[in-house]
């Protein structure tokens, strides 16, 4: 490991996050935005919609005003060539083997296909604020030990909706009462104003990479501009790394990354 990564890896370690700038090469970026806008004009299923997430700010219903906003394309990986070479290409292969290596000894990568997979949508006008929380509340496998990758295909900024995140917030046993009953975590509790405080944006531009530990808290906003913000997000995890057993974790096969 050169010492660029053992610094990178250690920052992981340390903060729970790792922002990769212009990881994604511009020629790639621009197939990648060419399939996103295939499949957004029309929109193509499966999708979330922001009245399916009920997250503050998206509509009541799919039949109010704005409730066919697109939220998640779902099952990027098998929609196009250009996201799968993106999602299992070297340049993402090589940062989470350094990543996995660091963290567990592991460094046989899968792709999950049941978690993110996605072209994480905020439209102007109708789009939601996602409140704190950890994205392993949502998934099941032997270990704790998952890694999102959420590359930015246009500007981010605090005004369109940008990640904000708790360093060394992955490292954390809370207890269950700093949680609501969707655990989220709770912003009217004195207990939580430290964690709150210690929150950071991360702006990103366009070919930046968030990797991201599936313990760290993050949130995010609505979006304010007048331009769609889209996000490419996938889910990893060590090969030995199973997912549970008649689980949605376990609902469609993971897929190796390519060989270094």
């Amino acid at each position: 490991m050169n010492a660029t990564a053992a610094l990178e890896t250690r920052a992981f370690e340390r903060d729970g996050y790792l922002v990769v700038r212009g990881l994604c090469p511009g020629f790639l970026r621009e197939r990648l935005l060419s399939a996103a806008a295939a499949h957004q004009n029309p929109v193509l299923g499966p999708v979330e919609y922001e009245a399916e997430v009920g997250y503050p700010g998206s509509p009541a219903s799919r039949s109010d005003e704005g409730g066919n906003t697109p939220r998640r394309l779902l099952n990027a990986f098998s929609r196009d060539a250009a996201f799968r070479d993106w999602a299992i290409g070297r340049e993402v292969g090589d940062q989470l083997r350094a990543i996995f290596r660091a963290e567990a000894g592991h460094e046989n990568v899968q792709l999950s296909q049941c978690h993110h997979n996605c072209l994480m949508t905020k439209y102007p006008g109708f789009s939601s604020a996602t409140l704190w929380h950890q994205d392993i509340r949502y998934w099941s496998f032997d270990r704790p030990e998952l890694v999102s990758v959420w590359l930015a295909l246009g500007e981010e900024t605090e005004r369109n909706g940008a990640l904000k995140v708790i360093p060394g917030s992955h490292r954390l046993e809370l207890d269950r009462g700093r949680l609501d009953s969707a655990l989220f975590l709770r912003t009217d509790l004195e207990d939580n104003q430290a964690l709150l405080d210690s929150a950071q944006s991360v702006p990103l531009g366009p070919g930046d990479v968030l990797f991201f530990h599936c313990r760290l808290f993050h949130a995010a906003g609505m979006n304010l501009t007048e331009t769609i913000k889209q996000s490419l997000v996938f889910t990893y995890h060590a090969a030995d790394n199973r997912p549970i057993p008649e689980t949605r974790s376990a609902q469609l096969p993971s897929i190796p990354l390519s060989a270094e």
